[in-house]
């Protein structure tokens, strides 16, 4: 009889089970959260690493490239940027039914992004338990390895393509070389650290025609002589930060974005990192698509081409700064007006013109502006973690402008670096957008 009974409920159970629904996971990925929060960790893990600000935009750029190739292989709305930017040729990927799409997205971001890092560890511990909660949404495990392997697929191909951009072989290249020659660059104090990147304007560009394309208006003319220009210009920087306002003090520090300042007190010298200029823009794009309720597949078009912009900006920039090669504010002001001048912020390792905060900011400004409209409000956050308070923008002009000014504020920029800088920005932008975009039918009309 208990046998009986045993089978009954046994075979009960199996017509329950049997009968049961199979999980609805078609909403476990809907917005951008899971791919913001990959970024913020490629951002500590940027900051953990010390890449420069160049090194930085790469990174960003190519893990979302690969994120944003998934969204565009399965939504007609989108286009593949592959066969647009220099040096890619057009793929055409075809997901299995079983492939979860906003999975293969997550999944081919932290793919492609943690292969371009030093700290690959903390990064895979961030995926692995992301992927444990996606797995408590009800996601199968046959979909599980579907989308990680077609986000590998997606992210093979970019992977390949970054390593065709000139990364690798110029980090073997020659270091710059300082001469003695008046007005050009020397090493700042504290730690009188080396040029970094003298040779990024070889790497590959996205959508740029050549580094020096956009090719900035030049500072005025060195000179020494009280009544010249140049004189001026420093002149003004050292004034500046002399009647600087508080609010003017607090947006230099705001803008900061210096992934390696060096500390001194007393003999105990000792490094604070902090976020690039280009974390701080690709977080607010983030911010902006959350605000904006941007999908998954909305996101990695934000970032994929928020990343463009910042790379080819850094290109650009670093074309001029290592052309022009000019002295810095800190050691011409400490040579013929101060030699006690300390700027407020610490000078960063790299020439003068232009501003790399002004070129970035610019073109990561126009973009957003492309993709959401200028007049959006922006509460930015990006730099709470780093003790920072939020500042609102009505435009991402607005928050541009005020990055590029905060290097004036700061006292390591002259003003033209920061004008020419801006238009330079805008420009590039500008092109990108004319040469590459996201949406099918104005690829077609080309």
């Amino acid at each position: 009889m208990r046998t009986l009974k045993f089978m009954i409920f046994s075979g009960i159970l199996l017509i329950a089970s049997s009968c049961a629904e199979p999980v609805d996971y078609s909403k476990a990925i809907t917005d951008g959260q899971y791919i913001t929060e990959a970024q913020d960790k490629i951002t500590q893990v940027i900051i953990h690493d010390i890449f420069s600000p160049p090194v930085a935009a790469r990174i960003y750029t190519y893990a979302s490239l690969a994120a944003y190739e998934v969204a565009a292989s399965v939504d007609p709305n989108y286009a593949s940027l592959l066969g647009q930017l220099n040096g890619s040729e057009k793929v055409t990927f075809t997901p299995s039914e079983k492939v979860y799409p906003p999975l293969a997205s997550l999944a081919a971001y932290y793919y492609v992004g943690t292969g371009l890092i030093f700290s690959e560890d903390l990064m895979n511990e961030h995926r692995d338990a992301t992927f444990a909660t996606l797995k408590e949404k009800g996601i199968p495990d046959d979909v599980f390895e579907a989308s990680i392997a077609y986000g590998k697929e997606v992210g093979d191909v970019i992977k390949a393509y970054s390593s065709k951009d000139n990364y690798h072989q110029s980090r073997s290249f020659p270091k710059f070389t300082v001469t003695s020659e008046e007005g050009t660059w020397q090493p700042t104090p504290p730690a009188y650290m080396e040029a970094i990147e003298p040779h990024w304007n070889k790497i590959r560009t996205f959508v740029l025609d050549s580094a020096s394309q956009f090719r900035p208006l030049q500072p005025p003319p060195f000179s020494t002589d009280p009544k010249s220009e140049f004189f001026k210009v420093a002149k003004e920087v050292y004034d500046m930060d002399r009647s600087a306002t508080q609010e003017q003090k607090d947006i230099a520090l705001f803008w900061d974005c210096n992934p390696y300042k060096m500390n001194v007190k007393g003999h105990v010298m000792f490094a604070e990192k902090k976020i690039t200029p280009g974390g701080h823009w690709m977080s607010i794009a983030a911010i902006a698509s959350k605000a904006a309720g941007k999908d998954w597949k909305g996101i990695a078009e934000v970032f994929a081409m928020t990343g463009i912009s910042l790379n080819e900006a850094f290109i650009s920039c670093w074309d001029e700064k290592y052309r022009s090669n000019l002295i810095r504010p800190e050691t011409y002001i400490n040579q013929h007006i101060d030699e006690q001048w300390v700027p407020l912020l610490q000078t960063p390792p790299f020439p003068e013109h232009t501003s790399g905060h002004s070129v970035a900011s610019a073109a990561s400004a126009y973009t957003l502006a492309h993709l959401f409209g200028d007049e959006f409000h922006i509460v930015d956050s990006s730099e709470v973690a780093y003790g920072l308070p939020i500042r609102e923008y009505n435009s991402f002009s607005q928050a541009a402008e005020e990055a590029a000014l905060s290097r004036f504020y700061g006292g390591i920029h002259y003003r033209p670096a920061i004008e020419y800088g801006i238009t330079e920005g805008r420009d590039l932008a500008a092109f990108i957008w004319t040469k590459v975009d996201t949406k099918p039918k104005n690829v077609a009309s080309k």
